[in-house]
């Protein structure tokens, strides 16, 4: 069985427990500025319609006594390898997907430890205990039940899913609980008269794939219990993949070229922390219609670097905007044929006149800013207009697929 942790509301619940005058009060992290945007919002400031992502003078204006504190992301962080710890005891299978959520393979400890749903509570009271913060956790046999099991009763919500009543579970849920599917695909399922999870289970998988090409195949073996996905620890898997479904389709050039960018700098950066690089740089990419289509590209040899991943995605987004120029509503980037931990590399004879050096120099220090101060305290240039977008709502959330 499979366990989704997801901690409540994490950065502004570590702020009202780490300062007692602001508990029961609406807390925004970040946005304080005038051009600024919120980070997180406590579950009192949600229910004012905040936000993260939301530009903070929008937050003021919908909650005039917002308490605003600036972010200490090295604190939440540090804080977050705490969290870690905890699930660590339980299990040696854990794919962190960002500081405040993970999945958790607990299948080989229950002879240690006792079903999957008694870790669960297990590592909630310890949360709780320990750390004086709540989470939410899903039980289930499948990775995206797991994570809509989780979501159901937040804040400090536990719900378990067996095996046998997966499909009793997912039948009655809206559409939109489907992974993958934003906004645009939501109202494109209700067109065809699919509202309920239940009602893409029924349909004929052959007519879904003939209207929303293979994605329509995806969602009919998600909505039948079909999802064959496991938990990867990072330094296991065979692919990392960062994937971005656009609330608007695109078609601004360089819009596109900024969402590789940014996606190229995630993979990269979990490449380093990792201690890996890769021989294969892929694209997957679907147009308005749900058609999907995906490119790869072999590299000479091994690399982590952000600035050769996003040098070869971007001649592959290119190549294929020139092939299938409609609008695009997701683009992805993954990175294929994985070193093992901490490989050594063949150096290059030419590495100095390469630039590869300087480039390791500049991932390095981006990494460790990043680390200390917050994904978007540094980024690139080419990324700009991707991250500007994004903070004011300009996608979905991150679907990250790992093997």
């Amino acid at each position: 069985m499979l366990l989704h942790i997801d901690m409540d509301a994490f950065y502004a619940a570590i702020e009202q427990r780490d300062r007692p005058e602001l508990r029961g009060r609406p807390v925004v992290v970040g946005g304080s500025t005038g051009r600024g945007v919120v980070a997180a919002a406590s579950y009192e400031a949600r229910r004012f319609g905040i936000h993260s992502a939301m530009p903070g003078r929008r937050a003021a204006q919908l909650c005039p006594d917002a308490v605003f504190v600036k972010g200490r992301i090295d604190h939440y962080a540090d804080v977050g390898r705490q969290v870690r710890a905890i699930f660590h005891r339980y299990t040696p299978i854990v794919q962190p997907l960002s500081l405040d959520e993970a999945f958790l393979d607990v299948s080989g400890s229950e002879r240690l430890f006792g079903p999957a749903a008694s870790i669960g509570r297990r590592i909630k009271e310890e949360i709780r205990v320990e750390l004086g913060l709540t989470a939410s956790v899903g039980v289930a046999p499948l990775k995206f039940v797991a994570k809509i099991a989780s979501d159901l009763n937040k804040p400090d919500g536990f719900v378990e899913v067996s095996s046998a009543d997966v499909i009793r579970f997912l039948d009655p849920l809206p559409v939109s609980r489907l992974w993958g599917v934003g906004r645009v695909g939501q109202e494109k399922l209700q067109r065809m008269g699919l509202n309920q999870i239940g009602e893409v289970r029924v349909r004929d998988v052959d007519s879904l794939r003939r209207a929303l090409g293979s994605w329509g195949e995806h969602l009919w073996k998600l909505a039948n219990g079909i999802d064959e996905r496991r938990v990867v620890p990072d330094r296991n898997a065979k692919q990392i993949s960062h994937e971005r479904t656009f609330n608007e389709d695109l078609t601004d050039e360089t819009m596109l070229r900024a969402v590789v960018s940014y996606l190229a700098e995630q993979v990269g950066r979990r490449l380093r922390r990792n201690g890996r690089h890769t021989r294969t740089v892929s694209i997957k990419y679907r147009r308005d219609d749900f058609q999907t289509f995906a490119k790869s590209r072999t590299l000479d040899r091994p690399t982590h670097a952000t600035a050769e991943i996003y040098r070869v995605s971007e001649a592959m987004l290119t190549e294929m905007r020139v092939r299938e120029p409609r609008p695009v509503r997701l683009i992805g980037v993954s990175v294929g044929s994985l070193t093992e931990k901490n490989a050594p590399q063949q150096m290059s004879l030419f590495d100095l006149s390469e630039g590869e050096t300087s480039q390791r120099e500049v991932d390095k220090v981006v990494d460790q800013l990043r680390d200390q101060m917050g994904d978007q305290a540094v980024y690139r240039a080419t990324s700009h207009r991707w991250i500007h977008r994004k903070t004011t709502g300009g996608a979905t959330d991150d679907d990250r697929r790992d093997g």
